[in-house]
Order: C-alpha cells, then sequence, then structure tokens
C-alpha cells in the first residue's frame, strides 16, 4: 500500500478563513494537548486567540495532500505591528527594554506549534525555511519571544533552567528580565551541580534549535499559569549567527 507523501505550501495568513485555521490549529495544541486557555479562547469553535493576532503576520504550513489542512504556524511582529497592538506579547511577562532602546529591527516570534502528525518531519524545516526568508525579505537584525516549558512546577524543571541561566544567558546588552509576581529566578542550581544530560533531555525541541542557531535566554523565567507553561525569553542576534547555524535555519539542512 502506497503512502502519499506532503506537498507542503508555505505562506501568510490572507484573511479571516486563514487566521481561523491558524488559531484552530493552537486550539489542538495548546489547549487540547498542553491544558491552557486565555480569556479570548473560543472553546466552542475551538479557536485559540488573544488580542495580538489581529496585529500579527501569521506564517503557515498547509499540506496541500490533506485538503490545505495547517499543519504549522508562526506567528511575527515587528515595531510597526507591536504599536498597534499596543506593545509586543512579551512585554507581559519580561522588561524588553534592553532589546526596544537598542534602535535595531526586531521580530518576536511567537505562538510556534506543528500539528502533531507532522512532526519531527520535513513540515518543520519548512516552517523555519519560511521564517529565514522572511528575516532576510524583512532585514530583522534581533529575533525573540517566549519559549514554553510544560507544566508550572519550577522545582520540577530545576536542571535545565539552570542550565539555560548558567550556559546560555543573554549578553547584558540584550538581556531581558522577567517581571511581575510570576518572575521567577533560573539559578536554581549551582552549576557544578547540573546533570547535563538530564537538563537536556527536558529541554523542548524548538528550545533546543534556538540555542544551535546561537540563541540566548533573558534572566528569569515566567510561570504561565493560564496556559499551564514555564516560559523562557529567547533572544537571538542574527549578525551573530555563524555559517554552521545559517544551515541548520535554511533548506540547507532538509536535504
Amino acid at each position: 500500500m502506497s503512502v502519499t507523501e506532503p506537498v507542503f505550501q508555505l505562506r501568510l495568513a490572507d484573511g479571516p478563513a486563514d487566521l481561523e485555521a491558524v488559531q484552530r490549529l493552537r486550539y489542538e495544541v495548546f489547549v487540547e494537548e498542553l491544558g491552557g486557555t486565555g480569556a479570548l479562547v473560543d472553546h466552542e469553535r475551538r479557536l485559540e486567540r488573544d488580542a495580538f493576532d489581529s496585529h500579527a503576520r501569521h506564517l503557515m504550513v498547509v499540506d496541500e495532500t490533506a485538503g490545505g489542512r495547517v499543519v504549522g504556524v508562526y506567528r511575527l511582529m515587528d515595531r510597526e505591528d507591536a504599536a498597534r497592538a499596543g506593545g509586543f506579547y512579551s512585554e507581559s511577562e519580561y522588561d524588553l527594554s534592553p532589546l526596544i532602546d537598542g534602535g535595531r529591527r526586531l521580530l518576536e516570534l511567537g505562538r510556534s506549534c506543528l500539528h502533531r502528525d507532522y512532526r519531527g518531519g520535513a513540515a518543520m524545516y519548512h516552517l523555519w525555511t519560511g521564517l529565514a526568508e522572511h528575516v532576510a525579505q524583512t532585514g530583522a537584525e534581533v529575533l525573540f519571544g517566549v519559549a514554553s516549558f510544560h507544566g508550572t512546577d519550577v522545582d520540577a524543571l530545576a536542571q535545565p533552567l539552570s542550565l539555560l541561566h548558567h550556559r546560555h544567558l543573554a549578553p547584558e546588552a540584550s538581556r531581558v528580565r522577567a517581571r511581575g509576581a510570576e518572575a521567577v529566578a533560573m539559578d536554581l542550581l549551582p552549576e557544578d551541580q547540573i546533570d547535563r544530560r538530564a537538563a537536556l533531555l527536558q529541554i523542548p525541541a524548538l528550545i533546543k534549535a534556538y540555542l544551535r542557531l546561537g540563541g540566548t535566554v533573558g534572566q528569569g523565567a515566567w510561570v504561565d499559569r493560564a496556559f499551564n507553561t514555564t516560559d523562557v525569553c529567547l533572544v537571538m542576534d542574527t549578525a551573530r549567527m555563524n555559517d554552521k547555524q545559517t544551515r541548520l535555519y535554511t533548506r540547507e539542512s532538509a536535504k
């Protein structure tokens, strides 16, 4: 019995129908799988949405062999998008002053997810490729955004959070800081008590991908109880990406 290989199309969402398809995939992942919620989540229509969606651009990977099903998404916001939205999404968790005051071209990455049937395959590479092309076209210089560990038990995440703090902390000039009542320290263990193998096993694949691309983390984590996650803020300076990292970020890595 032959199996039809997916045929992917990569494009930005265009119109209400596309946006709903994006939000429906996010509902499946963030609400049904991970147990998250939010003030604007529409459980009846199964849409995960928020106040930033209408101001952002949404990168989509579509499987043409599955009736045009949206199987991967990324939400993208630059300074102009954030101005219309009243700020970046990450500002609700982190003080972004080091980035905003730096005057460089910023691109916030958020709400990235893949349908469960497409993880670990070519869909992710297509999503990365689309992101890389968008960065090249817009001239974005600093990429940033919150990335999540599932769950809100910070003690259970002591190993990976401590590893990120001690070995991947952003330089002072770009070191955003968690703020507010839900901000927590990441240096929960001294560096010599970190079990690197155990820590890496707990770090989600997306965060590890950012680290391979030269990404760093801000100071402190933020516990998002509504989303049932513990968040870190990733910051990546595109000027510091070396050739090997750049290949990871483009279609070459899919060959």
